[in-house]
């Protein structure tokens, strides 16, 4: 209610520190209350979705299947081993739309920001509109700041990625955008509805309608541009969705 005071932390009297003796010697470490805000205040800083609210690994239906649940499995394995053991910064899910990749990514960073990081949600299209956007001299603070956050900010989890026409502007700021990470070795979750021959796609297939007739699937290179392509299978380790039907209809019934 307004007007009543907060309640004051009873092991650290607000202070958020401790004092602890180990081996004889006096130690200042940071409270639990303290680390439980740090927590809650990444988390809302996050920008994830309202959609994704629950998408933990708790909740992450893997409908029985043993592909799924390896794929769980595999994306938690990389949230647990973050950053030490892994020998890669970046985590790719590719597959086709409504297979979990989204709710799994979320999930994974979730546990990096309860383990301390900051991390940040950015849909693929929605980020480009903005970084566009921030050239315009009427633009908000938010949107000039779009770009830096996708360039500095710890964790990027990149949802959708390749999903807008490319255009030489688009690969550039792609490229650049993946680079950085790279380079610097920042995290970078990303999810992508595109095939890729080293995920396992193929990109040719036979029309069903046409006899003779060959089809090209667009990849994700031709989406990113092929040095954005490149320097993310470099940082990421990839994961490819398992084809279980929509995932998000399966999920409602």
């Amino acid at each position: 209610m307004r007007g009543m005071p907060e309640q004051v932390c009873r092991v650290c009297g607000g202070s958020g520190w401790v004092i602890i003796e180990r081996d004889g010697l006096s130690a200042a470490e940071r409270c639990e209350c303290a680390l439980r805000d740090r927590t809650r205040k990444l988390l809302e800083n996050a920008a994830i979705p309202p959609l994704y609210r629950d998408a933990l690994f708790d909740t992450f239906n893997d409908l029985g299947d043993p592909r799924l649940k390896e794929v769980k499995f595999q994306v938690m394995k990389y949230a647990e081993d973050f950053p030490f053991a892994l020998h890669k910064p970046g985590l790719l899910l590719v597959g086709e739309p409504g297979t979990g990749k989204t709710h799994l990514a979320v999930a994974a960073l979730r546990v990096l920001i309860q383990k301390g990081h900051e991390g940040v949600f950015c849909d693929y299209q929605n980020l480009l509109d903005r970084i566009r956007a921030s050239y315009d001299q009427a633009s908000g603070a938010s949107d000039r700041e779009a770009y830096r956050s996708a360039m500095e900010c710890e964790v990027l989890l990149l949802d959708d990625l390749g999903a807008h026409r490319v255009t030489e502007w688009v690969e550039d700021v792609v490229t650049s955008i993946v680079t950085y990470r790279c380079n610097n070795k920042k995290a970078l979750i990303a999810t992508t509805n595109l095939p890729d021959p080293d995920a396992g796609d193929r990109l040719v297939e036979r029309s069903t309608a046409l006899a003779g007739r060959v089809d090209y699937r667009l990849s994700l290179a031709d989406r990113i541009g092929p040095r954005a392509r490149s320097r993310l299978f470099e940082m990421c380790y990839v994961i490819r969705m398992p084809a279980v039907g929509d995932y998000r209809l399966r999920t409602r019934r």
